[in-house]
């Protein structure tokens, strides 16, 4: 069935309506031989007659019948997908509640910018929480998407994902791994680390990382802040597990480093996210489709090279 065309599948359920080639033609704005033509292709490409012919009579085969079906559910589906096209060009307002986690502040408000720009009218407002509580937000239908770098599963959500998210170990340049090449996660097991409270995404890829390794580091200090635990790392108390993407300018000021260990930078993903037994309002809408199609690209204008990402993007 290679190089069926939905042109193909319109002149086909044409002519299945009126059992006539001559006013399938008419209706379409058709010649009748460019209506026989385009039958004729469409059952080459099925390896099936789908319509018998005696004289001027038409009548479907039983493959007609059954193809017919499909055809149908094609042409509908391009309808719905062209009309919700059309919704999203037309958006003229409306409000959105958009949920995110702490460590997303460092680029969605960049995406919001730019989606503002295509549409001025909409109002938007933020909300920010660790995953525990945006999880509790998207049940309470407290906002209307929510972007984060682990969906909950405890939700029936769609989850939908846009853009690598790198992980890492980083460090001050003046802490004794720093420079280090190839550094064994097990050497990670002496050092202090401070890390993000329990509920954060963040923590939760750490201890992750941290099972896998059977790693259990000396000494732990919980901060809430990101900013809190990147000055801190800077001022050479410990090691911190943070995304990249929270850590860009501090690593392209060389005020951080990322340590070079074996399996990291760990690479998730970015998802927008919302519940899906609440339905989008076109507004938002209009922005997850922008998310979904430009938030890839423009992570990577706003973050280039300053962030390393040496693995395909994985989730466990």
């Amino acid at each position: 069935m290679k190089g069926v065309s939905l042109r193909q599948l319109r002149v086909f359920a044409s002519v299945a309506k009126h059992l006539s080639f001559a006013r399938a033609a008419e209706e379409l704005h058709l010649t009748q031989p460019a209506v026989s033509m385009q039958i004729k292709e469409l059952e080459a490409a099925v390896e099936l007659p789908l319509f018998e012919r005696a004289g001027r009579s038409v009548r479907l085969t039983m493959p007609g019948e059954y193809f017919l079906v499909y055809a149908r559910r094609v042409l509908a589906t391009m309808k719905e997908a062209g009309d919700a096209m059309a919704k999203l060009r037309k958006v003229q307002g409306g409000r959105i509640t958009i949920g995110m986690v702490s460590t997303a502040k460092y680029f969605l408000p960049r995406l919001l910018a730019r989606f503002r720009t295509q549409h001025p009218a909409v109002e938007m407002r933020l909300a920010s929480g660790n995953r525990e509580q945006l999880s509790r937000m998207l049940h309470d239908n407290e906002v209307d998407l929510a972007v984060m770098g682990r969906p909950p599963r405890e939700l029936d959500t769609r989850a939908e994902p846009f853009a690598a998210h790198p992980l890492a170990v980083v460090a001050s340049p003046e802490h004794p791994l720093a420079g280090r090449r190839e550094i064994a996660p097990k050497d990670l097991g002496a050092e202090p680390f401070i890390v993000r409270e329990p509920g954060s995404g963040t923590r939760a890829a750490m201890e992750h990382f941290f099972r896998d390794h059977r790693i259990a580091p000396a000494q732990i200090m919980e901060m809430s802040s990101n900013e809190t635990i990147k000055q801190a790392v800077i001022a050479n108390m410990g090691l911190a597990f943070l995304s990249l993407h929270t850590a860009a300018l501090e690593l392209a000021a060389r005020e951080l480093v990322v340590l070079d260990v074996v399996g990291l930078p760990l690479v998730r993903r970015w998802y927008i996210v919302n519940v899906q037994a609440k339905p989008l309002s076109p507004a938002a809408e209009a922005f997850r489709y922008f998310v979904l199609d430009q938030g890839e690209r423009l992570l990577a204008e706003q973050f280039g090279k300053s962030v390393p990402v040496a693995q395909a993007p994985r989730d466990k």
